[in-house]
């Protein structure tokens, strides 16, 4: 039986430590593992990640091609059914709720529900997206789903997104503007004849 006082580290959890300058017979002494002189053997000498000595470097020296989406990519929050059949039936599940539950961690784009696993009580689901399969499941078990509408964003002089009730407001603003009467284009003046025609009159 084990007890506290019988109690063992596992064997190579714990090693002897590295005395570094303690003479060359210690095999860390001397140079300490550092070899002699340069940057490297300095106090605080480091080269950073992709240092080449000052040649112009691998991630410079290759082409550059194409679109790259990753900045321009949401990560969402996911949970999955199996998740969800914890709660009681008729809760209303929202990221909210589920942030107080220790569900969800970490900051996201949004809540999106996915169909692993299976529910045998109806729930409100509210979330940013969801599975074709989840979606079914939920409903087959009498529940319902409702997805969050994102407000319309639209530019402003501080540099935040407009709220959906003002970009309402400047959409209907906008429609009773009249179109402005063009001016009816002038009349072209008759081309004067020419003098020889008249010369022919008088003779």
């Amino acid at each position: 039986m084990i007890r506290l006082h019988s109690m063992r580290t596992r064997p190579g959890s714990k090693h002897r430590v590295k005395r570094l300058g303690c003479g060359e017979s210690s095999g860390h002494g001397k140079t300490s593992g550092k070899g002699h002189k340069g940057q490297k053997a300095r106090s605080g000498g480091s080269i950073r990640l992709g240092f080449e000595g000052g040649q112009m470097p691998l991630i410079r020296r290759l082409p550059k091609r194409g679109f790259n989406n990753a900045a321009f990519h949401k990560n969402y929050a996911i949970v999955n059914l199996t998740d969800l059949a914890s709660f009681k039936e008729g809760t209303v599940v929202n990221e909210q709720l589920l942030r107080e539950a220790k569900l969800l961690r970490g900051k996201g784009a949004g809540l999106k529900i996915l169909g692993d696993g299976e529910l045998k009580h109806a729930l409100t689901i509210e979330a940013d997206k969801i599975s074709a399969s989840a979606r079914e499941k939920i409903e087959k078990a009498g529940g319902s789903v409702s997805l969050r509408q994102k407000p319309l964003q639209g530019p402003r002089d501080d540099g935040q997104a407009a709220p959906a009730d003002e970009t309402a407001k400047s959409e209907t603003a906008a429609e009773p503007k009249t179109k402005r009467a063009r001016k009816p284009a002038a009349k072209k003046k008759a081309p004067a004849k020419s003098a020889s025609k008249k010369k022919k009159k008088k003779s």
